[in-house]
C-alpha cells in the first residue's frame, strides 16, 4: 500500500503540473486582458501609458516567462492579488469557499440519501411501475444540463409560482438569528436541488445495478433458504456488499459537484467559488481564475486518490503492490 500511495502521489503531482501549464496557457490566450478593459473605460489614455501598464502587468513577457513567475509566486504560498476586488486572492477565496461548501455539502447529502434509497427500492421491485418511473427520472436527470434545469426551476418556482427566491444567498435586511438561518435555507433549496439532480440520478442507477447483482448471488439465496427475514437478508447480507462499488462513486461525486457548482452558482447568483470563477474570467482577473481552477483540479485529483485507497480498505480482495 505504501508503494502504491507514493506512486499515485507522484502521478498526481505530474498531472497537476501538466494541468497548471494547460490552464495557464488557456487563460493567457483568452481574448482580452486588464489593459484592454482599462482602455474601454478610458479611451484617451496615451500610448506610452498603455505600454507602461502592459509592462507593469507583465503582459509583454513570453508565456513561459509569465508561467514561471506565477509558479515561483505560488511556491511561496502567495496566490497573487485580485485586480477586481483589490484584495489578496486567498482572502476572497476564503470568503467564497464556505458558501460553496454549504451548497455542495447539502447537494451531496440529498443526492446520497435519495439516490441510494431509490436505487435499493427500484432493485427490489424490478420491472414494476415504480422501477420504470425511477429509471425514466434517472435518464432525464443525467441528460439535463445544470444551467438549463436551473433556468427552468427559476421560471417555475420563482416567477410563475413565487415560492422560492430566484437567486442570491440571503434577503437584504433580514434579522439575525433564526430568521437569517431559515432565510438562507430557503435560498438554498433551488440551487441545491439542481446541483443534486445529476448525482441523485447516477447513484440511483449505480445502486440499482449493484443491488440486482448482489441479490442474485448464492449466499443471498442461502440466507433466504435458512428462513431469515427478508429485511435481515437485505440489510445484513445484500446491502453491505452492494455498497462496495458505490464507494468510488461517492469519492468521485464530490469533485463533480464542485465543478457543477460553477454553472449552478452562476445561474442562481450564489456567492461561491463557481460564481467567483465566472466573474474572474469575464473580468480578466487572471490570478483569481487561475487559483480557483487550480483548486478544482487539486480536488479532483485528491478525491480520485481517496477513492482508490478507500476501495482497497473496504474490499479485502483488492491488494495494491
Amino acid at each position: 500500500m505504501q508503494r502504491f500511495l507514493v506512486r499515485r502521489i507522484l502521478q498526481a503531482a505530474v498531472v497537476l503540473a501538466g494541468l497548471s501549464v494547460v490552464l495557464f496557457t488557456l487563460l493567457v490566450y483568452t481574448p482580452g486582458d486588464p489593459v484592454e478593459q482599462i482602455l474601454a473605460s478610458e479611451p484617451d489614455v496615451r500610448p506610452e501609458d498603455v505600454a507602461a501598464l502592459r509592462k507593469y502587468y507583465g503582459l509583454d513577457d513570453p508565456v513561459y516567462v509569465r508561467y514561471f513567475k506565477w509558479l515561483r509566486t505560488l511556491a511561496g504560498g502567495d496566490l497573487g492579488y485580485s485586480r477586481t476586488y483589490r484584495v489578496p486572492v486567498i482572502q476572497i477565496m476564503g470568503q467564497r469557499l464556505g458558501n460553496t461548501l454549504v451548497l455542495v455539502g447539502t447537494s451531496f447529502l440529498v443526492a446520497f440519501v435519495v439516490g441510494i434509497a431509490v436505487g435499493i427500492y427500484s432493485a427490489l421491485r424490478q420491472y414494476s411501475a415504480a422501477d420504470y418511473g425511477f429509471t425514466i427520472f434517472s435518464f432525464i436527470g443525467l441528460a439535463m444540463p445544470n444551467f438549463w434545469q436551473g433556468i427552468v426551476m427559476i421560471l417555475l418556482f420563482a416567477v410563475w409560482i413565487p415560492i422560492f427566491p430566484a437567486g442570491g444567498m440571503i434577503t437584504p435586511g433580514v434579522a439575525r438569528g433564526w430568521p437569517m438561518i431559515t432565510d438562507r435555507l430557503w435560498h438554498l433549496v433551488l440551487p441545491a436541488s439542481v446541483l443534486a439532480t445529476s448525482g441523485m440520478a447516477a447513484w440511483t442507477r449505480y445502486m440499482r445495478s449493484s443491488m440486482l447483482e448482489v441479490i442474485r448471488q448464492d449466499y443471498v439465496r442461502t440466507a433466504r433458504a435458512k428462513g431469515l427475514a427478508e429485511g435481515r437478508v437485505i440489510n445484513h447480507h445484500a446491502l453491505r456488499n452492494a455498497l462496495l462499488p458505490i464507494i468510488t462513486l461517492i469519492a468521485l461525486s464530490i469533485p463533480a459537484l464542485l465543478n457543477g457548482a460553477v454553472l449552478t452558482e452562476t445561474v442562481f447568483s450564489w456567492p461561491g467559488m463557481g460564481l467567483l470563477l465566472f466573474q474572474a474570467i469575464l473580468g480578466h482577473d487572471f490570478n483569481v481564475a487561475m487559483a480557483v481552477l487550480l483548486f478544482l483540479a487539486v480536488a479532483t485529483v485528491l478525491f480520485n486518490l481517496l477513492a482508490d485507497v478507500a476501495y482497497a480498505l473496504v474490499d479485502p480482495r483488492i491488494r495494491y503492490g
